[in-house]
């Protein structure tokens, strides 16, 4: 059923306002992090880009285990409190973690492990459930839901914005151009004290704004009725014993092979077997759910065109989450950071994307209702293709400035430029996927099958810490240093390292468009 109104429930906002705290917990800590790595904790820059790909992977591979939880058992509601409470306590560990490296760097650097798990397990149960419960406010079909998604997605931004203006504002700190690393403290701790001010406000006031269209709670424990009829959805799904060993054996086997494909000279646990295992997990997962007994073949056929998209997401977040590793390491040490005479912390220089978020995300929303209303609006595939061009020209824009650009430093304003067209790719994708697995997914399946979605952010996030890997030096010289090198193409310089993201990205788009108004049309069955 598709609704005609222009207007949204108000578990919208609400959830849009939980989300936002809880963005402003992650990306606020996500700011900081890589130079916290580098300048406290004494991590080599290669070394804290593979281990910031493999946290963001790590953190999106849980919400499958979130997912499932949630599905089966203990619901989304329960699922948002206990993720929350544990993000809130992996911020007071990375707190400690910055308030007593200079006592002992081996125990705080314990400490440090121990708050990125607390945050991967916290984000794990909180992500996926609240997302699903946004597709829950709405009908099946309803013709608001990719606007919905795109006001949700501002939250999402607003909570970035705010996290990352404040958190570096208070933890990437420089007197007389000498960073001050014991102010790292004070970011970590802001972001805790968001998240706990979100998960408080979300268990007050859950029972108000959570109702479905026909007035009936959503997000409780579930459970699951007997009685199917015809024209009702199965509410439960129904892996054989068979189906779970192969999958536990692909999912082993395949754990081993990308070990040994990703292996190198110098070892790295890792980017050795953590991104192996998230790799693994996505495609094993994937597999079993298509073995289960009760898919009709609309509802497999729906779920193939997720999986294929997803797999061109990868791309996407692969290019675009170098903004916390390697970009942030340009804008530290390869960027006038002077903007109409304030100097910006480098950390902060990444904000520019929640910025253009929060001012373009109701533009874009009226966009896609007012394309749907002529008839001319591209399908979801479709409009993710467009977001992976508008990246790839993003980090062209940027590819041709520095080419020439010698022993310069990159003006500021370039990067806010590339951000600008990431921002526009990203609003064009991500809102919208989350939308197509809401439009997609049988309803037993919606909070795992968001777990999944999320899989492919966690392969692309491992993939950006391989590639974030392969930013050279900044004070390199041809004939001294040895160069990083990817798929036999030495990355000498600046632009020899965003033209791998032109490419990658700019590839991926044009077969995904192709494959958007085909066969993926076709086997959506209707829904756009």
């Amino acid at each position: 059923m598709s609704s005609n109104s222009t207007s949204h429930p108000k578990g919208l906002y609400f959830l849009y306002s939980t989300e936002m705290w809880e963005r402003f917990n992650f990306y606020g800590m996500r700011a900081i992090l890589s130079l916290f790595l580098v300048s406290a904790l004494s991590f080599k820059q290669d070394e804290a880009a593979i281990l910031y790909g493999g946290f963001l992977g790590l953190s999106y591979l849980t919400p499958m285990l979130g997912g499932y939880i949630s599905d089966r058992y203990i619901g989304n509601r329960n699922s948002i409190i206990g993720g929350g409470l544990s993000m809130a306590i992996g911020q007071l560990l990375l707190f400690s973690s910055a308030s007593s490296f200079t006592l002992d760097v081996p125990f705080a650097t314990n400490l440090m492990w121990g708050g990125l798990l607390f945050l991967i397990i916290g984000n794990g149960f909180f992500k996926p459930n609240i997302s699903s419960m946004v597709g829950q406010l709405y009908e099946k079909g309803d013709s608001r839901l990719d606007a919905a998604f795109t006001i949700f997605y501002m939250g999402i931004n607003t909570g970035a914005m705010l996290g990352m203006l404040i958190c570096p504002w208070l933890g990437d700190v420089k007197v007389d151009g000498i960073r001050v690393i014991e102010a790292f403290k004070w970011g970590f701790l802001a972001a805790g004290a968001a998240m706990l001010v979100g998960t408080i406000l979300f268990i007050l006031l859950k029972g108000v704004f959570l109702k479905a269209p026909d007035g009936s709670e959503i997000g409780l424990a579930p459970t699951f009725s007997e009685n199917k009829t015809a024209d009702t959805e199965t509410e439960k799904a129904e892996f054989s014993t068979q189906s779970i060993i192969i999958s536990s054996a692909l999912f082993i086997g395949l754990i081993i092979g990308f070990h040994y494909l990703f292996v190198t000279e110098v070892a790295n646990p890792i980017k050795d077997w953590i991104y192996p295992v998230i790799y693994s997990a996505g495609i094993s997962l994937a597999f079993l759910i298509m073995r289960d007994k009760t898919l009709t073949k609309i509802e497999r056929d729906r779920i193939w065109v997720m999986y294929f998209v997803a797999f061109f997401v990868i791309f996407f977040w692969a290019a675009y989450e170098q903004a916390g590793s390697s970009l942030t390491f340009i804008a530290d040490q390869q960027t006038d950071l002077n903007f109409f005479g304030i100097m910006l912390p480098p950390s902060s220089v990444q904000n520019a994307n929640s910025f253009f978020i929060i001012i373009l995300a109701f533009p874009f929303s009226w966009l896609w209702m007012r394309l749907a209303k002529k008839g001319i609006e591209p399908n979801s595939p479709g409009k993710q293709a467009i977001g992976l061009m508008l990246l790839a020209i993003g980090y062209l824009i940027i590819a041709l400035k520095v080419k020439n650009l010698g022993t310069d430093k990159l003006g500021v304003i370039w990067l806010f430029i590339m951000y600008l067209f990431h921002t526009m790719g990203e609003l064009s994708l991500s809102p919208i996927g989350l939308s197509l697995v809401s439009k997609l997914a049988p309803k037993r399946f919606s909070s795992l099958l968001m777990g999944v979605w999320f899989l492919a952010n966690a392969a692309g996030y491992a993939l950006s810490g391989t590639l974030g890997a392969l930013l050279p030096p900044a004070t390199a010289v041809v004939g001294q240093t040895v160069f990083p090198s990817f798929l036999g193409f030495e990355i000498k310089n600046l632009y020899d390292f965003f033209i791998v993201f032109v490419i990658m990205a700019g590839i991926a788009s044009i077969i995904l468009f192709g494959l958007a108004n085909g066969p993926l049309k076709r086997m959506m069955h209707g829904i756009r």
